[in-house]
């Protein structure tokens, strides 16, 4: 086997805001990327608008730096465990992973997560202790628990022999011991070009390139990114799709691009190791393979975690349809949804007979969340069902997604959210106090479960409480799980609301809009404050007289509407409501519009 002493393929992968982004940063800068004078703003990777106003990378991207004659090649993965599927697709491209872990956090559920999947990969990994400067930093016991969790995902004598550096990625600082002076990051690039292996390859072995992530330019067309995993590509050279179905077909390279910083760059040629876009296809799968058109070899298609949520998208067919959004058809947002399912392996559209909408599988509430934001953002106007588990049958049992929680909360809301995941089928496995104040929890709970529990557990612990979690395995059926405790109040007829008929429903329940917002039939305007579901006449007006009434002069007095968010209204909906999402407002509805079709 031959090997590229001059390149090194490395993943970042982490918990969500464990600083993956801001050490990219770091090592953007300090390699040179950038001009001393050039204007770059902060998590310069979390290029999507969405990314950026959250603080939390949703797609894996790649840059690539220079250190001592190397180029290293660097993937940002995202933390949140919904969007697992593009941490397995980047994996794919890489030969070694930098772990991040928070000097206070220590691992959390999704670090558990992207660890078991480089490991069972093979990786080698390199772990970089971060936030050391933090107040309540427990540098020593937080190796400890990294330890602890390499042991309990099985890992390798080699796996186990990582080497640990310390860092605050936000000051550009990379130490080899707590006591170091260094004030660069230098050390992490040395341990890099150390510990992870060079690309590896046959001499003369025919072309084999694994496409990972696709891409779209209006001037070249769809693009295939991938890692070069044997021979040599070329510009103009012809070549062979293997797809996944097992046939083949020749195509011709008509772009070929490298990276440089952040940039993509156009190139010749590329060697084993290499990651690189490739432009001229017209039609390409994440998973397929380019290979030499005379001896076609494909490479084991790349195979993801099966989804576990799903939502009905369909067309918007309420009384305020087409007002406010341009693409309203069907056909548009079958496209559009497509188009996602083709870059996105995580997700799965299904299409419902009789016009019934789009089924749409994803990982979990926040994944789906998104596609409905970014859908909204490009102008797409559509309605969209409660989320419900995808079930699976095996000897004749119900089985359901189970996931695995960890709660981080203030020691006095113990009490209150045990008490809240009990009827949620929640069991406790884990426990543990740091005499910090805070104590972590962990539980085993069916991913309907956990449908609605972020408000209820934010409002339980006063917004001081932390919680995340992700697939664990599928387990047996576990029972009935109350979903919302309370009704909803429908308006029953088409208007503008008034301040007049707000004053006097306010005692039923709280209300979801303000007065002189438009409404029809069945809209939710309000959560009621008992079980049953109440319509209301939410526009009635004040009726004038002649005569001078001693009350006329009286203040209304109002309590402020409670606006939900998009995450908000998925979680508070039932089975016999909608939500309706325009690119100006999310309204909640019923399925049924008409009140006395629903009795």
């Amino acid at each position: 086997m031959e090997i590229r002493s001059d390149l090194r393929n490395l993943a970042i992968i982490a918990h969500v805001d464990h600083g993956k982004t801001t050490l990219v940063d770091a090592m953007l800068w300090q390699s040179g990327t950038f001009r001393d004078n050039q204007e770059v703003q902060e998590r310069v990777m979390d290029s999507i608008d969405l990314e950026r106003e959250r603080g939390i990378t949703i797609m894996a991207k790649n840059t690539a730096v220079r250190y001592q004659d190397v180029t290293i090649n660097i993937v940002d993965t995202p933390g949140h465990a919904d969007f697992g599927g593009e941490v397995e697709r980047t994996l794919k491209l890489v030969d070694g992973v930098l772990l991040l872990v928070d000097a206070s956090e220590g691992p959390l559920p999704q670090t558990r997560f992207v660890l078991r999947k480089a490991l069972d990969a093979g990786l080698t990994p390199i772990l970089v202790i971060n936030k050391i400067d933090r107040s309540d930093a427990r540098v020593e016991e937080v190796l400890d628990e990294v330890y602890d969790l390499f042991i309990d995902l099985d890992a390798t004598e080699e796996q186990l022999d990582f080497p640990v550096l310390y860092a605050n990625a936000r000051e550009g600082i990379c130490k080899v011991t707590l006591d170091d002076d260094s004030t660069t990051i230098e050390p992490l690039f040395d341990e890099i070009l150390r510990t992870v292996p060079p690309p590896q390859y046959e001499a003369g072995h025919p072309l084999q390139m694994l496409v990972t992530t696709l891409d779209y330019d209006d001037y070249v067309g769809r693009i295939a990114i991938g890692r070069v995993v044997q021979g040599e590509i070329a510009l103009g050279q012809r070549i062979a799709r293997c797809k996944l179905d097992g046939t083949f077909e020749n195509v011709k390279v008509t772009k070929l691009y490298g990276y440089q910083g952040l940039e993509r760059i156009e190139i010749e040629s590329a060697r084993p190791g290499d990651i690189i876009a490739v432009a001229g296809l017209d039609e390409i799968a994440i998973g397929e393979t380019l290979a030499d058109p005379e001896t076609p070899l494909a490479l084991p298609p790349i195979r993801v975690d099966e989804p576990t949520l799903s939502m009905v998208f369909s067309v918007n067919d309420s009384p305020m349809a087409g007002r406010e959004g341009k693409h309203v058809t069907s056909r548009r947002i079958r496209e559009r949804l497509l188009r996602e399912a083709l870059t996105n392996v995580a997700i799965r559209v299904e299409e419902v007979g009789d016009g019934g909408g789009f089924v749409v599988a994803g990982r979990g509430e926040l994944q789906l969340a998104i596609l409905i934001e970014m859908m909204r953002r490009e102008d797409f106007e559509f309605l969209v069902g409660k989320p419900e588990v995808l079930t699976r049958k095996e000897n004749g049992q119900v089985l359901e997604p189970i996931e695995r929680l960890t709660v981080d909360c203030p020691e006095e809301f113990v009490g209150a959210v045990t008490q809240n995941l009990g009827p949620r089928r929640g069991r406790m496995m884990h426990m543990v106090n740091h005499g910090s104040g805070r104590v972590r929890m962990r539980f085993e709970i069916p991913s309907r479960g956990l449908i609605g529990f972020r408000t209820e557990f934010l409002t339980e612990t006063k917004g001081t409480g932390i919680m995340n979690h992700f697939f664990e395995t599928y387990g047996p059926w576990a029972g009935d799980i109350p979903h919302r405790l309370t009704g909803a109040l429908i308006a029953d007829r088409a208007g503008r609301v008034t301040a007049f008929a707000v004053e006097h429903l306010q005692p039923r329940g709280t209300f979801f809009i303000a007065p002189g917002s438009e409404v029809y039939e069945g809209m939710i305007v309000g959560e009621n404050s008992r079980m049953e579901d109440l319509d209301v006449n939410i526009t009635k007006e004040k009726k004038l007289t002649n005569m001078r009434a001693a009350s006329a002069d009286d203040m209304v007095h109002l309590v402020p509407p409670r606006r939900l968010s998009l995450e908000q209204a998925i979680e508070f909906i039932a089975e016999d409501e909608q939500i309706e999402v325009t690119p100006k407002a999310f309204r909640l509805r019923k399925r049924v519009l008409k009140a006395n079709q629903r009795k």
